[in-house]
Order: C-alpha cells, then structure tokens, then sequence
C-alpha cells in the first residue's frame, strides 16, 4: 500500500474514475421555491467538489410525496430537470462524474410537507420513530417535528410507484447525470418494503424476503431500462447493532443483517447494477460493520462496492489494501474541504466542518469553505 493508493483509477460504471474518493449523497436542503428546483448555488457546490472521482447528489424526490424535509430538490418537474442541467454541465465541465439519487422517503415525513396535507404513504401503516423531519419552508433554522402516520399503498399504487422511479430516472438522462443510485438506505421507502419491521403486507410484496425484495428489484430494473444496468447504483445501510444511535438512525435493525442485505445484493448482482454503495454508522464511536459481512459482500458482489460513514484517509487506505471496498465516500470531510482529494495527495490539513449550516441556508457553511491554494 503506497499513499497514492486512493488515486489509482478505477474502471467504474463504464467509465475510468480518476481516483477512489467520492462525494456521497448529502441533504443539505438548498433548493429554490417553491418548486423544490435546483439553482446556481447549488452548481457552484458541486462543481467546487468536481475533483472528486465520483459524485452522487443529495438525495433527490421522484414525485412530491417523496419528500420528508423542507428544501430538498426533485426530479419530477420540468423545472427541476432544467435545473439540474446547469449543474451535470458545471461538474462535466470539471470532468467528472455524477449520478442522481433517487429518493422517496415513504413514511418518513410530515403531512405538511405532503400534496393536500394527506398522509404519508408506505408499505404499511406503521409510524416512523425517533427521527425528526423539517417541516418549514421558511427560515433556514427550520422547524423539526415526528414524522405523520402513513397510510399503507395498495398493490396498484406500488406499481405506480415503479413506474414513477423510472420516469425519474428519464428525467435524470434528460438532465445530463451518468447514472442514478437507488436511494435503498437508512429507513427511506426502499428500505421499508425490505424491513420486516415496517413491512406487514400480505400481498406479493411483503411476507417473505423474496417478497420484501420485490419492490427494489422491479424499480431496479426500471432504471436499468433507462440507463442500462452499469449505469444503475444502490445504496444500503446495513445495521448490526441495537443500539440509541441506531434506533436514531430510523431504526431499521433486522433480525438477521447479514443474511437479509447478503441476499438483497446477490439479487442485484444477478441483474447487473454497475455499484453497491454501503452506508455504515456515522455517529462518534460508531461500530464498524463486521468483517465476516464486508467478506460475503465480496464474495456475491462482483461489482465495484462504495464504503461511505466516518471514514478518514487512512481507514479508506487499509480496506482498499484489504480488498474489501474500490471507492470512498467523504461524507461531512467532503462538504468542509472542497479540494480534499488535493489536500489528501498533498498532506494538507483539513477544514472542520461547521454542523449549525449543514442544512438550509444560503452560500455561509456550503459555497464558502476556504480552498488550501488559490
């Protein structure tokens, strides 16, 4: 293992990466309104951190009732695909490589923020807990509040939703991404229908986990259709501890982790998907996943696998060098320093990030980061 390990290329998605560390999806919830459109302040962001071999966009709704806080960016309007189209422009421009992420939050919002105040909805009626969601549409302090009851969809408005993923992934080509990822993760509406503690369907998708993995393989193969199938990511957030924090982080902890995302993955190798991304805990102290799960990852993944959640330079190195990940997210290390693959190559001290602004607000805590060169 040299020190310029984490820019060696990587063939990646069709395209050849020109180094492992990646700007992955980060709300920071700066979207014009109404409308929910993506702006100039927005491009100016991303093309700051274009440096990165691989961008992902903060998590980005496929129609309104996929948004659970306030300012957070679509991909289901024609204003918003505009939009968009300045910022894949400002980042190509850099020469780099972005995909969208594709977002519904299912359960996890507030009827406020949904068409006609109506509720939520999800795979079954069961009310998201200890997580709060930000309701305003006014001052960028915002204002939290618990997530609204959902209503359970019934079987045709599931497959409606199929096809309103796909048409968001049209809209995203449309826009100029290279790619999407499929926002699977930390308790969102994929990642209800996968959990057996917020699925209670008795339809053909829910009960067992061929059941609650139908749902992400039919939007998968949506965008595939869209895309192609290199072109398709997923994200995940596998957690293996019981935990406060966990319960915090939407609480998602299946009986059996290993064997229900081991499984998931599998799937998507079968049908192709050019990346898995692997969200991990990211709260102090947090537990590191187990190396017996980073080992069958690998074995039924044949594809490049993105590790994101505190990661530093040197812990990105060492699974680079142990051959479990290929690519690096950096997550609020990214958001502070906007050159960091510069300072990493160049052992540049790091901006701290500043928590009060990482969400709403203007260019002060998200444009302003000062560069380590001119």
């Amino acid at each position: 293992m040299t020190d310029s390990s984490l820019f060696e290329p990587l063939s990646f998605a069709g395209f050849t990466l020109r180094n492992r560390i990646a700007l992955p999806p980060l709300t920071r919830s700066r979207s014009t309104q109404p409308g929910d459109i993506p702006n100039a302040l927005m491009s100016e962001y991303y093309r700051q951190r274009a440096a990165a071999g691989f961008m992902v966009t903060e998590g980005t709704q496929i129609e309104p009732r996929g948004q659970g806080y306030a300012w957070t960016p679509g991909i289901y309007s024609q204003e918003q695909v505009k939009g968009w189209k300045q910022i894949t422009s400002a980042v190509h421009e850099q020469g780099a490589v972005i995909f969208c992420q594709l977002w519904h939050v299912g359960r996890v919002s507030h009827i406020s923020l949904q068409p006609d105040s109506q509720p939520p909805v999800a795979p079954s009626a069961i009310k998201a807990t200890a997580v709060k969601v930000f309701i305003e549409t006014g001052p960028a302090s915002g204002a939290l509040a618990d997530p609204s009851l959902p209503r359970e969809l019934t079987t045709q408005e599931v497959r409606e939703l199929v096809e309103l993923y796909r048409l968001a992934a049209v809209n995203a080509k449309e826009a100029g991404f290279d790619g999407v990822e499929l926002h699977s993760a930390n308790g969102y509406l994929l990642n209800q229908f996968i959990s057996e503690h917020t699925n209670h369907r008795t339809d053909e998708y829910g009960g067992s986990l061929d059941n609650r993995l139908r749902f992400l393989r039919e939007v998968t193969e949506a965008v595939i259709s869209v895309f192609g199938a290199q072109r398709v990511g997923v994200r995940f957030s596998p957690l293996f501890e019981t935990t406060t924090e966990a319960r915090v982080y939407l609480g998602l902890v299946e009986s059996d982790p290993h064997a229900t995302y081991i499984q998931a993955a599998s799937m998507l190798n079968g049908l192709g998907i050019g990346y898995l991304s692997i969200a991990e805990a990211d709260w102090d102290n947090c537990p590191d996943l187990p190396l017996s799960f980073r080992q069958s990852l690998r074995e039924v993944f044949t594809k490049p696998i993105m590790y994101s959640g505190c990661y530093t330079e040197e812990k990105a190195k060492r699974m680079l060098a142990d051959g479990y990940g290929d690519l690096f997210g950096f997550g609020r290390t990214f958001i502070a320093n906007p050159d960091l693959p510069y300072r990493f190559k160049n052992g540049v001290p790091l901006n701290p990030v500043d928590h009060a602004t990482l969400y709403g607000g203007g260019k002060e805590g998200y444009i302003d980061y000062p560069f380590s060169k001119p």
